[in-house]
């Protein structure tokens, strides 16, 4: 029991460490690019806390297993290096009994993950493409930064807004310019200079205006002299609301546990198989890292860290395409993405005991006198 926990400990300060860094590392990535169409004015800054706290589960649905992975590597690689490793198989320690030792945390950490994939990652992602819908359907205003332009690329409009005030609900030195087609095939601008503007809904109506005061509004098409302005205390727009043509929130990751199991659908069958093959992983890749962290204190640690990526590559590689081969009706539902795990279990295995096999094999076999 001592062991045990010795080797436990071991393998969760490793996973932590490598799982809070490659965590780390992947929001930051994500971050970097929702500040780059936030900048943009494709984004709006005020739902940037939101989206990378709802996309946590699904970050750590992939980082947890292979921070444990590589987590295992690390810890009884530094136990070979240190011989350690070999005193406790002079101690009669097996190599299936360090399997059993291994395979404990691995569960625990299998579990959850599988409460992440099936549950809490769904439920994440749905708030999120919720939250880029209501984006895609709104006018565009709630993403204007003050002080830049911002330009819709589907409708060509272009928003510039000086300063907001305190509550965000009213805009101060308000630009706004939209390209018209003409009844003759003429493209004309109309845009409006106001001191003003702010967003309202009235009750009597379904839909939303853009209220501008104190300003004017130009007409006309760039290079000719024939504008029409006109000047107004008042000037509503109305605001098109923009139809999502495919809703996020309708996607098999976004959707819940039961919605998939009853659905019948090839997409949200794989789907299932997916957010359940990635609590399979852990233990099966914990087997392959074992077996893989195996060296002498000449060749290091790190000696096995490239053919152990690539293993655990080819290994979600083959998820992957599994997945994909399923939704497409390429490879049996019955079969989907098991014949993968059984496949890398086979690996693990012969990784753990083709060596004693081996040798056992080529052992001269001494007779009976």
């Amino acid at each position: 029991m001592i062991l045990f926990r010795y080797l436990s400990r071991e393998i969760f300060t490793s996973t932590f460490a490598v799982s809070l860094t490659l965590l780390v590392i992947v929001m930051s990535g994500r971050l970097v690019k929702y500040l780059a169409e936030a900048a943009a004015g494709d984004l709006s800054p005020d739902v940037l806390l939101s989206i990378m706290l709802f996309r946590v589960p699904s970050f750590l649905e992939l980082v947890l297993p292979l921070g444990l992975f590589i987590g295992i590597l690390l810890a009884y690689g530094r136990l070979y290096v240190d011989s350690e490793m070999t005193v406790m198989s002079a101690c009669g320690l097996s190599v299936s009994r360090l399997a059993a030792y291994t395979l404990a945390p691995a569960c625990c950490l299998a579990l959850l993950v599988g409460y992440i994939s099936l549950y809490v990652s769904p439920a994440g992602i749905a708030k999120v493409n919720g939250i880029f819908d209501s984006l895609e359907a709104s006018s565009g205003l709630e993403s204007v930064v003050s002080g830049r332009f911002r330009v819709d690329q589907k409708s060509g409009r272009v928003t510039y807004v000086k300063s907001f005030t305190n509550d965000k609900k009213l805009m101060k030195e308000v630009f706004t310019a939209d390209p018209h087609i003409s009844d003759d095939g003429r493209v004309q601008h109309h845009v409006i200079l106001a001191e003003q503007g702010y967003i309202d809904i009235p009750e009597q109506y379904d839909a939303r205006y853009l209220v501008m005061e104190n300003g004017r509004r130009y007409e006309g098409q760039p290079g000719e002299s024939d504008f029409q302005i006109t000047e107004f205390a008042q000037y509503g727009q109305r605001l098109k609301e923009r139809q999502v043509r495919k809703r996020r929130s309708e996607r098999a990751d976004a959707l819940p546990l039961a919605t998939l199991i009853e659905s019948n659908h090839l997409r949200d069958q794989a789907a299932l198989q997916w957010r359940i093959s990635l609590a399979i992983l852990v233990p099966i890749i914990s087997l392959i890292a074992l077996a893989l962290s195996k060296t002498t204190h000449r060749q290091g640690r790190y000696v096995k860290m490239l053919p152990a990526f690539l293993i655990y590559i080819i290994y979600i590689v083959a998820l992957n395409a599994a997945r994909d081969a399923v939704e497409k009706g390429d490879l049996p539902l019955s079969w989907g993405m098991w014949w993968v795990h059984l496949v890398f279990l086979a690996m693990a295995i012969v990784l753990l005991y083709g060596g004693n096999w081996w040798r056992s094999l080529r052992a001269p076999k001494v007779g009976r006198p």
